[in-house]
């Protein structure tokens, strides 16, 4: 059944934002793919604005079944030329709506991994353009209880009939992009900022030996799904994912060998894949090479679309390479820009030259 009040989709840029203006242009890409809207399952817009910024720089784009955004650069090798696997996730963590109630408050279930208590007093964002607020109950509650059952989103109704979302609507985060110099912070930034590296690696990226496809992957935050349908079509001989990682540069935080401004990081392990030993040998003596920083990751929890990737049909050699990123899944995350501009730069550095897996 309809709701009320339905407007058409979210506009994805305003081209007229005068925050962008004299702004450096990786930043500028950076706000325009991290404030756009698109929660797993629903990366439309996302898809399209990265489909802009990245025509005339493929020589075949095409969307599959599922929603997986595929661009192929031919290499300039001899045949048969190995086939490598970059893959970024459009998707970010959401909510969708489960119930409305009488005064018009929403109740809601997570889309990915959200943390209740990130979510209090900041806002979501609809596909319509309706923004919501969350708060929670307080009756009967302490001071520290902060638990999904317990949350609802306010948007502004007074009443069931005249909510403008309804069940099944879905909603992101939303707080805008902020430029601190050398940090940078949005919502999103995981994995918009890994699909902003795959952007400017195919733009940077004169020629390669290899056949190299650049995957932006849908449904990652609800189980790798893009990832895993791509990886059987594209069916690699090679595949990194470019995603986020948490640090350990924060008062009192988990003890993890990863900090803002040190580099990529390319992992060693997650919770859900050992990264093939060759793949990161190949970042690592790269960076050596090129001289560019970098540092090794190995999380206790959460894994990426390399897990997939790695898995896929007979199995493929897969690593994955990480921007360090401070307080992962909440409206507000963080990263180093030089940490940004270092991973596009060992990207394009192993990936112009001939990659042997000894």
């Amino acid at each position: 059944m309809a709701t009320a009040k339905k407007a058409t989709h979210f506009p994805l840029l305003d081209n007229d934002d005068p925050q962008s203006s004299g702004m450096h242009p990786l930043k500028a890409l950076t706000k325009r793919i991290t404030e756009a809207y698109g929660p797993s399952g629903y990366e439309q817009g996302v898809r399209e604005l990265i489909r802009d910024e990245i025509k005339g720089f493929a020589d075949e784009v095409r969307v599959d079944a599922l929603g997986n955004l595929i661009a192929r650069k031919k290499g300039t090798g001899p045949t048969p030329r190995k086939k490598v696997m970059l893959a970024a996730h459009m998707d970010e963590i959401g909510v969708i709506v489960t119930h409305i109630d009488e005064k018009g408050f929403a109740r809601f279930a997570p889309i990915g991994g959200v943390y209740p208590l990130t979510l209090f007093g900041q806002r979501c964002r609809f596909a319509n353009g309706v923004v919501g607020v969350f708060g929670r109950e307080i009756k009967d509650s302490t001071a520290t209880e902060v638990t999904l059952n317990k949350l609802f989103i306010d948007v502004g109704a007074t009443s069931k009939d005249d909510a403008p979302v309804g069940v099944g609507d879905p909603a992101g985060f939303w707080r805008d992009f902020s430029d601190l110099g050398n940090r940078i912070v949005s919502k999103a930034m995981d994995d918009r900022i890994g699909c902003v590296v795959l952007i400017e690696v195919l733009k940077q990226l004169k020629k390669s030996p290899h056949d190299v496809y650049f995957v932006f992957t849908v449904q990652e935050e609800v189980g790798l799904r893009g990832a895993t349908t791509s990886a059987y079509g594209v069916q690699p001989d090679l595949a990194i994912a470019v995603d986020v990682t948490g640090t350990g540069d924060t008062p009192e935080a988990n003890t993890m060998a990863v900090q803002l401004g040190k580099g990529p990081a390319i992992k060693v392990k997650d919770a859900g894949m050992l990264a093939h030993p060759a793949v990161k040998n190949l970042l690592a003596e790269t960076a050596k090479e090129a001289k560019i920083p970098y540092q090794f990751e190995v999380l206790t929890g959460g894994t990426t679309d390399a897990m997939a990737m790695q898995t896929t049909r007979e199995g493929v050699p897969a690593g994955c390479l990480s921007v360090p990123t401070r307080y992962v899944h909440t409206p507000s995350e963080m990263i180093d820009f030089n940490d940004l501009q270092n991973s596009i730069k060992l990207l394009v550095a192993v990936l112009g030259k001939q990659i042997k897996l000894d």
